[in-house]
């Protein structure tokens, strides 16, 4: 599955570290890719290990807001 999330409080090469380590801790990530310009992350994972909502919720615990 594919599915491309706006975070909204992404500004820093920081952030962008964080919601990396964040991203790469779920099992099932196949691919993403980070624009900070759109603070857009698209994530190409397989949804037999992960879903939407665990990736949602995994960035949300890091303290950013995502719609």
């Amino acid at each position: 599955m594919k599915s491309v999330f706006k975070i909204f409080d992404m500004r820093t090469a920081e952030d962008i570290n964080k919601i990396r380590c964040s991203i790469c801790n779920n099992e099932g990530i196949i691919a993403f890719q980070i624009n900070k310009e759109k603070n857009e992350v698209s994530i190409i994972y397989d949804n037999y290990f992960v879903t939407k909502d665990k990736i949602i919720q995994c960035l949300e615990d890091m303290g950013y807001t995502v719609f």
